[in-house]
């Protein structure tokens, strides 16, 4: 039986989700790497890239703006 379906893309939203909030992505890909695996790639690799953007973002506004 044939578990891969079409709709294995992760939507927009949950793709900016993911990057904005590393640990929901991690969840992401934890709850879809079975069944949906593209999608559940897809937010590991958002989860990770967020880790660093968040840091360097923070750092640029604690340090010029604040």
């Amino acid at each position: 039986m044939n578990t891969i379906q079409n709709n294995d893309k992760l939507p927009i939203g949950l793709m900016i989700i993911s990057n904005a909030l590393p640990p929901i992505g991690f969840y992401l890909y934890y709850r879809f790497r079975n069944t949906f695996p593209k999608k559940a790639k897809t937010a590991l690799i958002n989860a990770i890239l967020g880790i660093p953007i968040g840091l360097i973002g923070g750092y640029l506004i604690q340090t010029y703006i604040f």
